[in-house]
């Protein structure tokens, strides 16, 4: 009897232990969200593209009151994305947003597999390892025109006093490609506008990552020691290796995608896409169906959203413009003529096809 007591009160136990851990995954287990998003190598509050993306589905969904949640893959392969997608769709979402151009691959490998699930793409279109596209119609993919932010950055960054610039990059893809040009073309014409195209000099290295290094660090402080006064850093974490750099050498930075200028006293600008509101504006015309799949104009097709869209630009608050001599006024001249058409802005992406400028551009490898 005194042993049957000592088992039931070890299972009474166990039984409260139980219902106090969450219910034991039972409450896990029962929710559904209806729009997920899955994260790249990242998190959600990377201060970068995750966190962007996420702020958008968070925003629309609490709007609309429509349940969501994020998942981030286990590890940093395409195998792990589709198998997180997979358990976001087991666990109820009709709604798959994916950020990024790592999620192409992925993308491609699962868009047929669930022809009722909605897919968002941003930054990417579907393709195999071989590069063979396809676009379901179950899938929405938005792409930027990056040209334009990066430069405005350039041509705000020269137009303040700036002489000495660094193009900082991570991996060499067609959107830090564009980033990259369109900083060069925007800095050439600042220069010419000023008429010190002689004086305007860019340092130029993609460092094959979009998390920081220690090698990316020492190759930043070389660059300042040298004389450079400001690097745009883009891509992910790497501005951490930018901004670490910066605030010893007391020199700055521009941050990238998002405004990033709570992150460091040394980013004077940011050059953003805005994905917050790109994607708001796809689920809205999403939900917007009476059958909530992507209409027609949108289904299996790609979007490239631009300043036209006002989903690229610098930030213009307050608190985010460090600028000292190139004022908001002016910056708004300069979009309209962007968003207008009166400035073109080559949007290329090949890499071995470079901007014809005027300055001095040193292509690192």
């Amino acid at each position: 009897m005194k042993k049957f007591l000592t088992i039931l009160t070890l299972i009474l136990l166990l039984s409260v232990s139980c219902l106090l851990i969450a219910g034991c995954g039972k409450t896990t287990k029962n929710e559904t969200y209806e729009i997920a998003l899955v994260t790249d190598v990242g998190n959600i509050d990377d201060k970068s593209f995750n966190q962007s993306a996420w702020e958008g589905v968070k925003a629309y969904a609490e709007e609309n009151k429509i349940s969501y949640n994020y998942y981030k893959p286990s590890e940093d392969t395409t195998a792990a994305r589709v198998e997180t997608m997979k358990t976001a769709i087991e666990t109820g979402a009709k709604v798959v947003v994916c950020p990024g151009y790592l999620f192409e691959e992925a993308v491609y490998e699962i868009q047929d597999s669930y022809p009722e699930v909605q897919f968002l793409l941003l930054d990417g279109e579907p393709h195999d390892a071989d590069y063979n596209y396809k676009t379901s119609s179950n899938v929405h993919c938005i792409l930027y025109q990056e040209e334009q932010a990066g430069y405005l950055a350039g041509y705000a960054a020269v137009m303040d006093g700036y002489t000495k610039l660094g193009f900082l990059g991570g991996m060499d893809v067609p959107a830090v490609i564009r980033y990259g040009y369109g900083f060069v073309q925007g800095a050439n014409d600042a220069a010419k506008k000023l008429g010190n195209e002689k004086d305007v000099k860019i340092k130029y290295w993609y460092s094959g990552s979009f998390s920081p290094t220690d090698e990316i660090k020492t190759k930043m402080e070389s660059w300042y020691s040298d004389g450079t006064e400001v690097v745009f850093a883009c891509g992910g974490g790497i501005y951490l290796s930018a901004t670490s750099a910066a605030e010893a050498a007391n020199t700055k930075v521009i941050g990238v995608d998002k405004d990033q200028y709570f992150e460091s006293e040394t980013i004077i600008t940011s050059a953003m896409k805005d994905l917050t509101t790109s994607v708001k504006l796809a689920l809205n015309d999403l939900y917007a169906t009476a059958d909530k799949k992507w209409p027609a104009d949108l289904a299996g097709k790609t979007a490239t959203l631009g300043a036209k869209d006002n989903c690229v630009g610098l930030p213009t608050a307050e608190t985010s413009w460090r600028l000292t001599k190139f004022t908001v006024e002016e910056y708004e001249k300069l979009f309209d003529d962007v968003k207008n058409g009166t400035i073109t802005i080559s949007n290329s992406s090949d890499k071995n096809v470079k901007p014809e400028v005027s300055i001095t551009v040193d292509y690192q490898d």
